[in-house]
């Protein structure tokens, strides 16, 4: 209905002004062509300049009404080192084109004023070339952009510098495709995988080469967080269609193209929530940052730095949002350390494995350091439960006390912590699940443990500081009742005497 009514005033407008212009057209008939001209020139020629003074008003109202609001102004100065640069180009640029801008509105306007027809005035001097006049119109332009290209480029030279080979500096990677952005970190390898778009899947978003081993620690973040002071490189691309990767409070802005990786570097000068109390500052940043809500957060406390695609690439171009955290050193830190490896969560032991079934160097690294936290924690407890370890990485041959190949890594611990530790005495437990009869199950309890101790004792451990004891299936840790929970049953366990 309101669309209708809509609708129905602008029909209704429309003849109105069709009327207005039948009854003036019936009216300069009447007065006679000339004195029509000449009501309408004076009416038109004053009426340019009273708008020339009120657009030329406005102009300079609105700039400083919303100056709080825009890049460059107010509290909003370049969030990145390079940025004041930046910043300074496009005020100069401002300032120099502000000049040309105001002279030549007023000039259009006063001259449509000062020419109007008059009686008595002669015919105006049309000069169709004057050499010394068009050698300022364009030696003067041609300063004024030489000036601003030549700073143009330094700038530009200082923002698209790559970094050094030898130079500390965070690597990430982002990839456009429609409507969002796939983001990567390198792991503690500080190495970005190789990529091939073949290999493009459902649990493979960008195509992440498994065999390649420095693949195997990075991780896909939901938001970009970096650390302040630190030099960041993006390597940038997209999986379809152009993209544009804009950081707009870092004045960083680089397309991304299929097929063409490219790159910006720059250093984050303030942290996010400096950034918001600098805001806090400002009468426009008091209001809710919701409308609905005026109890809820005020722009101030909700504000975050944002990732956005300036490219017009289709109707859900503004989901390609994301937030961009920038924070302390420490915190940063943190933060790298809670992350969690893309393939070990997603693709580690799947038919997509290259390495299925095999025991990979970060795993034995990351059970050694389990291993060396929990008897660290097992000896500085009084606790007597906490001395008691299970030793998930030791596997046999099913129905047997034959230990497999890959139970040596977490064998080697056990073996080196009880050399380093000479004064501990340990007791290693075997356990199984109620399957079967209970006797056989004590006995293979038994003889598991003793292949620990034998192993332990062949790697130079004395003998009498290890004791094997075999419990079967009378020391469940969870339910029978269940494949999980026989699985859970089905142990090798350490305890510290």
């Amino acid at each position: 209905m309101t669309v209708l009514l809509i609708i129905l005033c602008l029909i209704l407008l429309g003849v109105v002004i069709v009327q207005i212009g039948r009854v003036t057209e019936l009216s300069d008939r009447i007065r006679g062509e000339r004195e029509a001209q000449k009501s309408s020139d004076f009416w038109n020629s004053r009426l340019l300049v009273v708008f020339m003074v009120l657009f030329l008003g406005a102009t300079f109202w609105s700039a400083y009404k919303y100056k709080n609001f825009m890049l460059g102004y107010g509290p909003h100065t370049a969030a990145s080192e390079h940025g004041p640069s930046l910043d300074n180009i496009f005020l100069v640029t401002l300032i120099a084109t502000g000049i040309v801008f105001v002279l030549t509105q007023i000039l259009l306007f006063w001259y449509a004023y000062k020419y109007r027809d008059q009686e008595g005035r002669g015919r105006t001097l049309f000069m169709p070339h004057d050499n010394r006049l068009e050698l300022i119109w364009t030696a003067v332009p041609a300063i004024v952009m030489a000036f601003l290209v030549l700073q143009g480029i330094n700038v530009w030279n200082e923002v698209m510098a790559d970094v050094d080979e030898d130079e500390e500096y965070v690597h990430i990677e982002a990839t456009g495709f429609q409507f969002g952005w796939a983001l990567r970190y390198p792991g503690p390898d500080g190495k970005l995988g190789s990529r091939n778009y073949k290999r493009i899947t459902g649990t493979n978003p960008l195509g992440q080469v498994w065999e390649d081993q420095a693949n195997l620690d990075d991780f896909q973040p939901s938001e970009i967080v970096l650390p302040k002071g630190k030099k960041v490189r993006v390597r940038i691309t997209a999986r379809d269609v152009l993209h544009n990767f804009n950081l707009p409070h870092f004045r960083m802005k680089m397309d991304a193209v299929p097929g063409m990786p490219t790159h910006i570097v720059f250093t984050p000068s303030m942290t996010t929530e400096e950034y918001r109390q600098k805001l806090r500052d400002y009468e426009e940043y008091q209001e809710p940052y919701d409308p609905e809500d005026p109890e809820g957060p005020k722009k101030w406390e909700a504000f975050d730095y944002e990732l956005a695609c300036a490219e017009l690439c289709g109707k859900g171009h503004f989901s390609m949002r994301k937030i961009v955290r920038i924070v302390e050193e420490d915190e940063y830190e943190a933060w790298l350390a809670e992350q969690q490896s893309y393939y070990f969560q997603t693709v580690r032991n799947s038919d997509e494995d290259p390495f299925k079934g095999q025991i990979l160097d970060a795993e034995v690294k990351q059970r050694s350091e389990e291993f060396e936290a929990a008897v660290t924690m097992a000896l500085t407890s009084e606790n007597e439960a906490d001395r008691v370890l299970e030793l998930d990485y030791i596997y046999f041959a099913t129905g047997t006390a034959e230990l497999e190949e890959n139970s040596k890594y977490q064998l080697s611990d056990l073996a080196n912590f009880l050399t380093e530790n000479e004064e501990i005495r340990v007791e290693l437990s075997g356990h199984t699940d109620n399957t079967g009869d209970p006797a056989f199950n004590r006995e293979l309890s038994l003889k598991r443990a003793q292949a620990v101790k034998n192993y332990l004792a062949d790697q130079g451990v004395k003998q009498d500081r290890l004791i094997a004891r075999g419990y079967g299936d009378i020391k469940p840790k969870d339910t029978n009742d269940s494949e999980e929970g026989r699985a859970n049953n089905r142990r090798t366990e350490l305890k510290i005497l």
